[in-house]
This record gives structure tokens, C-alpha cells and sequence, in this order.
């Protein structure tokens, strides 16, 4: 009853915010209020907060609009905030099991963590978990596909909060990104590479020029950088067909009797020949690449959950002496060969129901992209060629 006091006092402070978290404030209460069996688990999640997130206001956003959601939801919430950048994905090799993971930061806390997870060595087991994310960081793009829009960002927290209680999850693509001797880094947005990503990261460095300063950041690296070309040389597999889905529930076990038959039969045939199969070349394509942006990105923003196709290997080779470095999920890293591979609908995240419904509405496919000139072909053939 105190909680849920403190709860309802924090969501009436001013005009809209009253109006919209007093039917969070009563949302809320309906969870905290369903009784537990007593023969029922208590389900278990962990919270991965990112404390510096937001200019280091992801801590105090987190304990006012999200803390008071989970603690009467009934789960047994555990929450282990990071220190340091990279921190999450050691610890995800550390977690022991778990029914819910909750991302509580940005964009680069959801893909220290997805990283971590995905390089476990059970993460056949691991990725199977529903991940939850609540969007606290500066850019925080995958809230857009999981989330409506609202009008202030505690109600987008709350919002957030509330869906990963109410249970509805979606499908969500992953890149797999790997150097030549680096492991894998996990994108659930996409890479980017070039002039207009390297800008982006400047504007911040302008901040007394006001409104002024996304244009101030590229007419100074215009200036300093020209001409804007990034070369690469890009080779990649046409689409496949995807694999067929594994059941979500496993057929019962036979009878004792059928299993011994089974069992027999197979000790007393006579073992089956094995027919050599002719090994198939992949058709790998390549082309040269000169072009002012490259973006690899998964479907994940318009989510299509009636889509029967999926996009597989593509892999950049930046040419030696080409400057800039590599955006995956907003995260910088050194612009080096990497193989990136689409592993389609590998995590479940939670979502708002109202985002499901229209998500299963077709929606365009993931796409390669190029802005810019390109040495073979335009950017529509491109994209034609890589999807």
C-alpha cells in the first residue's frame, strides 16, 4: 500500500502527466493485486541499468517511473547497474538463469547486453529469454519499434514498463558483426559508415551555436573533409530460403513400449548407406563501392511480422587508407573487414500490444542502402542486388 501511495503522488504532479500516469498508477495496481499460487514460482528478472545513460539521469528516471512498476508487478526483480562501458557484456557470461532480462538505458546499453548474451556458450539456451527494454539513454531507436509515441518521456518509461509486464513479445532480427580476429559484435538497429555518420557524432561539439549546430558540423567537416568518399570493396550472398521454425512446444515422450522397439529395430537393421553429397559452391558477388554513406540494416524499424523472407551474409572490406569508423547501434568502432550475418528473428522483446497490431501489417524489406555515387551500378540496383 505505501508503494502503491508513493506511486500514484509521483504520477500527479502537473496537467498532462496527472491524466496519463494516474491510468498507469491504476494499471499497476491490477498486477500487484493478482494473488500468486502457492504452488507457482515467483518468476525471476534481471535489470541491467545503465547509471550514466541520459548525461547520468538514467539512475534517477529509473527509480521514480520504472522501479515502482516492477516492485509491484510481483516478480523478483534483481538489479545490477553497470560502472564502467563494457561491463555488461562480461557480466552477461557471469548470469545465471533468469525468466525476464530487462535493458534499462540506451541504445549502446542494449547492444553491450544483447553482445554479452549472444556470445555465450549456451546462448542457444540464453537467447530464448525474453529481453524488456526501457528507454533512459540519449538515443534510445529501438523504443520506436516497440513503443507508441508519447507525449513526455516518463510517460514513454511507464509505457515501456508496463508492456514488458503485460507479456506481448516480438520477433527481432540481429547482425552479427565480426572482424578477423575480434569476436562478434550483436546490432539489433544496423551498421553505419561514412560521411554523415562521422557529422553526427561532431554536433554535440557545437552546442553554442544553438539550433545552428547540426548545420555547423557539416559545413566544418565538409570543409575539412573532401571529397566525401568512403571505398570498400563489398562482396555478398544472395537470399535464402529460411529455415523452418523449431515447435515451441516438444512432442510427448512415447511409451516405454514404443521406445524399445524403436531401439531394437535400430540394433538389428543393417546400417543405411550413406550416399556422398557434391559439396555447392556459394555464389558469392562483389562489387566496388565509392559512396558518401553505407548503412546495413536489419528490419527491426519496420517490423513486418508476416514477412517469409530473410537476407543473410554481406561483408566490407574498406580500402586501405580510407578514414572514418563504423556505427553499430550508435556504438563507434574501427572501420576494419567484417563479415555481417542476419540472424532472423533471434530474440523476443517485449512490446506495447498496440505496436504488435500494426506490425502485422506489411512492411518494407531490410535493405542495404548507399547514399552517394557508387562506382558500379546506381543505389537502386544495389538494393535490388542485396535483398
Amino acid at each position: 500500500l505505501v508503494s502503491d501511495y508513493s506511486l500514484s503522488k509521483d504520477f500527479s504532479r502537473n496537467g498532462v502527466k496527472t491524466r496519463a500516469n494516474s491510468g498507469h498508477a491504476v494499471e499497476v495496481v491490477v498486477f500487484g493485486n493478482q494473488l500468486i499460487p502457492s504452488n507457482m514460482q515467483v518468476k525471476k528478472a534481471t535489470v541491467f541499468l545503465n547509471p550514466a545513460a541520459c548525461k547520468g539521469k538514467a539512475r534517477n528516471l529509473f527509480e521514480k517511473n520504472a522501479a515502482p512498476i516492477l516492485h509491484l508487478s510481483g516478480l523478483d526483480i534483481t538489479i545490477v547497474k553497470t560502472d564502467y562501458e563494457g561491463q555488461a557484456k562480461k557480466l552477461l557470461e557471469l548470469m545465471e538463469n533468469t525468466d525476464l532480462i530487462i535493458i534499462a538505458g540506451g541504445d549502446g546499453t542494449v547492444q553491450e547486453v544483447i553482445t554479452g548474451l549472444l556470445r555465450r556458450a549456451d546462448e542457444a539456451t540464453f537467447s530464448k529469454i525474453p529481453i524488456g527494454f526501457i528507454p533512459l539513454g540519449k538515443s534510445s531507436t529501438l523504443s520506436q519499434t516497440l513503443y507508441p509515441g508519447s507525449l513526455n518521456q516518463v510517460q514513454h518509461i511507464a509505457d515501456a514498463t508496463l508492456a514488458i509486464l503485460k507479456g506481448e513479445t516480438v520477433p527481432l532480427d540481429v547482425l552479427q558483426i565480426k572482424g578477423e580476429k575480434e569476436q562478434p559484435v550483436f546490432a539489433v538497429t544496423g551498421l553505419r559508415w561514412g560521411s554523415y555518420r562521422d557529422t553526427g557524432v561532431k554536433v554535440s561539439k557545437y552546442w553554442y551555436l544553438g539550433p545552428l549546430k547540426t548545420k555547423a558540423a557539416h559545413f566544418f567537416n565538409t570543409l575539412k573533409e573532401w571529397p566525401q568518399k568512403h571505398q570498400a570493396s563489398l562482396t555478398y550472398l544472395g537470399p535464402t530460403k529460411r529455415p523452418p521454425e523449431e515447435p515451441e512446444e516438444k512432442p510427448s515422450r512415447p511409451p516405454l513400449y514404443v521406445r524399445i522397439y524403436r531401439r531394437l529395430s535400430l540394433y538389428w537393421a543393417s546400417p543405411p548407406k550413406e550416399i556422398p553429397q557434391e559439396a555447392t559452391l556459394e555464389a558469392w558477388e562483389e562489387m566496388q563501392l565509392s559512396t558518401i554513406e553505407l548503412s546495413i540494416t536489419t528490419q527491426n524499424r519496420q517490423l513486418d511480422l508476416t514477412r517469409t523472407e530473410d537476407f543473410l551474409n554481406i561483408c566490407i572490406e574498406p580500402d586501405t587508407g580510407t578514414e572514418g569508423s563504423f556505427g553499430i547501434d550508435s556504438e563507434e568502432y574501427e572501420a576494419m573487414p567484417v563479415e555481417v550475418k542476419l540472424l532472423p528473428r533471434k530474440l523476443q522483446f517485449f512490446c506495447d500490444p498496440r505496436r504488435r497490431k500494426q506490425m502485422l501489417q506489411p512492411a518494407v524489406q531490410s535493405e542495404v542502402t548507399s547514399e552517394g555515387p557508387i562506382s558500379s551500378g546506381s543505389s537502386g540496383s544495389l538494393r535490388r542486388a542485396l535483398t
